[in-house]
């Protein structure tokens, strides 16, 4: 049958990168099969080897990494399945091969003629895949005219039929669009639609949807699949997100350290996972029927014999909800008609004749040591009104109240005074912190700007003393950013902004960009830090699982507005507005 016929075949993969005088190796023989039409789903944490292992496949590694090993790959003998294109030279001679051919083995003008042709490749991060100085459609129309013999014009007829194909809303104008005209959902199909411009066998899709709302995510996974169906397309589908495998993926294949752990069908390995590292990964993501005190960690399933038990049974319900005690209960922070608008076109007098309002008349209130879960998909004006409450960006109109003081009304010294008591964790560990400054002189800053402790050593004493709180040993204090892993360095930034003792702390999509299991680790150590010291926190993401699981109360926003606020189990049980359920639908489960 077309559907099962074996299309590429890893045997024994080894990878390692030269560094100094030595090698590291980070795959140790990986093995697997891909079928045509059908879809393996390769899973794992950052560093596990899964993007490797696909770069080497499609000849992308760099010149210091040592490939060996086999990647058998047969090309389409039937011409329906893959159209050959009849020019002459080199190219005919690889593309007619009947018997499989090693991928490893080809030089890179050898390799030139499958990428893109037969293996294409979606990148994770479509903002830096694209290039921002051309329009979107000339850089698929390369791509075409790079593999084909065909005339400008046919280029542009064939790219835009495809945009409508991977349904982008008015191709046209997205053809003659720059990236950063169109949103994160957009450039993904734009992304897409390079990768399916040649027609090619096998389409490596690696963390296609990591950055995306959950909507924008559902709606992506469903394009493939189709696309999938009428092209019978073999997918290898990258990702550290178990509920992301099980919607789209017919195979499994776990990668830790380097190695496939384990690997088979999808609901077997879903349903019954034998090895610790993947009962882990399952067991780490936030689940939607109960409300554990802890969630578990890969590490604890790695480090004990004993599993623990998986933290979405019923019997390890723990409401830990926070209650407003009453009524006439104060609220630590009052938000009252709260606007934020941009200009979008003025006149040359500077009259502004269109605008956006991004907070448009939103009121709410917060009370000490509660958690509020603020969601919506990208654009809906969150973090502008986190940043705005802050006074980090401007308002339009309205006012804020925090502890009995009005914010807008404050003098800067009197604002710069109050900053202690309410901080920030931004979203992007990697750009929030200073690559020149080691991690310690970036926590100790904030102590020395807002003169907290008498000297320096003192300073240093109370860095120390955080970063074992937030589980980083004291060893680390000299060393630099780019030394960590993502989830050490939100580790930091949680520390930077913990360090000045604040009562309200914003996090702003702090763990969106995490593995799922440092996000666990993330999301506890939080848990822990309010237990300990009566943090309020505003918890802002777009993924309704986590905020289920770590708010009180949640509220929602749709293009600048709150369209509803209840507690977090009440909203996830009996949502009110449509634009809730359709969230609530979007959640990947398995």
């Amino acid at each position: 049958m077309m559907g099962n016929s074996k299309l590429l075949e890893l045997t024994d993969l080894c990878v390692s990168f030269k560094q100094k005088d030595d090698y590291r190796q980070v795959l140790k023989g990986v093995n697997y099969t891909l079928y045509r039409g059908k879809t393996l789903g390769i899973v794992g944490e950052s560093g596990s080897g899964k993007s490797v292992s696909s770069l080497a496949l499609m000849g992308l590694l760099p010149k210091n990494a040592k490939v060996s090993g086999h990647a058998w790959f047969s090309t389409p003998s039937d011409p329906s399945d893959k159209s050959t294109p009849s020019d002459s030279g080199h190219r005919s001679q690889v593309t007619d091969h009947t018997s499989p051919i090693d991928l490893l083995s080809l030089s890179e003008d050898e390799f030139r003629h499958y990428r893109g042709d037969h293996i294409a490749m979606i990148f994770q991060e479509p903002m830096t895949s694209l290039n921002p100085v051309h329009k979107c459609g000339a850089q698929v129309v390369e791509m075409l005219l790079q593999h084909e013999k065909v005339s400008h014009k046919e280029a542009r007829e064939r790219v835009i039929e495809l945009f409508k194909e991977v349904l982008l809303p008015r191709p046209e104008k997205i053809f003659d669009s720059y990236p950063h005209e169109i949103s994160g959902g957009q450039k993904q199909r734009v992304m897409i639609a390079m990768a399916l411009v040649c027609n090619p066998s096998i389409l490596i899709a690696d963390e296609p949807t990591t950055a995306l709302d959950v909507t924008v995510q559902k709606t992506i996974l469903e394009l493939l699949r189709d696309l999938q169906k009428k092209h019978n397309l073999a997918i290898i589908f990258i990702t550290h997100d178990l509920g992301v495998i099980a919607q789209i993926a017919d195979d499994i294949a776990v990668m830790y350290h380097g190695e496939i752990v384990e690997q088979g069908d999808t609901q077997q390995i879903l349903h019954n996972p034998q090895h610790p590292y993947t009962k882990g990964l399952l067991a780490c993501r936030p689940p939607l029927d109960s409300r554990p005190e802890r969630l578990p960690t890969v590490k604890d399933f790695l480090s004990s014999s004993e599993q623990p038990a998986v933290s979405n049974q019923p019997t390890d319900i723990h409401n830990s909800k926070f209650k407003i005690q009453n009524s006439t209960a104060t609220p630590l922070l009052k938000v009252r008609d709260w606007n934020v608008t941009y200009p979008l076109k003025k006149t040359i007098f500077g009259k502004v004749t269109q605008e956006l309002k991004a907070v448009d008349n939103i009121t709410f209130d917060i009370y000490r040591g509660e958690t509020l879960g603020l969601v919506g998909e990208s654009g809906c004006g969150k973090t502008t009104l986190g940043r705005s409450l802050l006074q980090l960006i401007e308002h339009s109109s309205g006012t804020v109240v925090y502890d009995g003081k009005p914010l807008d009304k404050l003098s800067s010294k009197e604002l710069r005074h109050l900053r202690t008591k309410m901080q920030i964790v931004f979203q992007d560990p990697y750009s929030s912190l200073n690559p020149r400054l080691t991690i310690g002189d970036a926590i100790l800053e904030p102590l020395r700007s807002h003169h907290i402790y008498d000297t320096d050593s003192e300073r240093r004493e109370a860095v120390n003393t955080l970063l074992e709180e937030v589980g980083l040993d004291r060893s680390v204090y000299g060393r630099y950013p780019h030394e960590f892993s993502g989830g050490q360095r939100q580790r930091v930034c949680i520390a930077r902004a913990l360090i000045v003792k604040p009562e309200l702390v914003i996090c702003d999509e702090s763990v969106s960009a995490l593995d799922v299991s440092v996000q666990a680790q993330v999301l506890n150590l939080l848990n822990d830090l309010k237990r300990k010291y009566g943090y309020t926190y505003l918890f802002i993401t777009h993924d309704l699982s986590v905020v289920k699981f770590f708010s009180d109360r949640i509220m929602v926003m749709e293009k600048g507005r709150m369209v509803e606020l209840n507690d977090a189990d009440e909203l996830y049980a009996h949502p009110q507005q449509e634009y809730t359920k359709r969230l609530i639908d979007a959640i990947p489960r398995i």
